[in-house]
């Protein structure tokens, strides 16, 4: 197999890189493409209660196990599977699953921090940035934090003003500047595919010639 193609999709929290990932997936075929995610890579015994996960700060790069990240991406890279035990934010009691990772034509890198981790950075082929208002992103992350991970509005507003605000713009948007597309969602996703992903997917396609 020739050297994978890969892509990395970052973008603050709430920016919509999960539904890009979708759109992408759907436009190409499953045996082509493999997700890769930095949320998989938080470090070990970083909390140990629900109390103590409400006020941790997951906005730090630190927390991220960058060095086992890079080297499963590189492993990727050269043609072999991994695996790595599933994370779960907020449910000590729920088994995590073993994910298995298998080389593709396309592996796509999605987290927050992929640009600002050098291991990471210079192991992409292209990187995609996915922009959105900052009262938008808001709305989304308090959307998601009380349906999917049942965060009280008081803990999701602490962690948004001390700890995702900040970070975006320390470890985050300074790296824009660098991402060779930007992808705009301030309107959200719909049902249709948009044009942007429509022509990113169509441009990996011809990476898999």
């Amino acid at each position: 197999m020739k050297t994978p193609y890969v892509v990395g999709i970052s973008g603050g929290s709430g920016s919509g890189k999960t539904r890009v990932l979708s759109w992408l997936q759907g436009l190409l075929s499953p045996d082509t493409i493999c997700l890769f995610s930095q949320d998989n890579y938080y470090r070990d015994g970083i909390t140990s209660s629900l109390e103590e996960m409400r006020r941790f700060n997951f906005d730090d790069p630190d927390v991220i196990d960058v060095e086992a990240f890079a080297k499963d991406l590189s492993l990727l890279k050269k043609g072999l599977s991994i695996q790595r035990q599933e994370y779960h934010f907020n449910d000590f009691t729920r088994e995590s699953s073993m994910l298995e990772y298998h080389p593709a034509p396309v592996i796509v890198v999605e987290g927050i921090f992929i640009f600002h981790y050098p291991e990471i950075r210079e192991q992409l082929d292209l990187k995609v940035f996915v922009e959105v208002k900052e009262h938008l992103k808001f709305q989304r992350r308090i959307a998601r934090d009380t349906s999917e991970r049942g965060y009280l509005l008081e803990d999701i507003l602490y962690k948004y003003t001390h700890h995702v605000a900040p970070a975006y713009e320390k470890y985050i948007e300074p790296y824009r500047h660098a991402a060779d597309v930007i992808i705009p969602n301030n309107h959200s996703f719909e049902e249709e595919c948009p044009p942007a992903i429509q022509v990113l997917g169509t441009y990996l396609k011809t990476k898999l010639i």
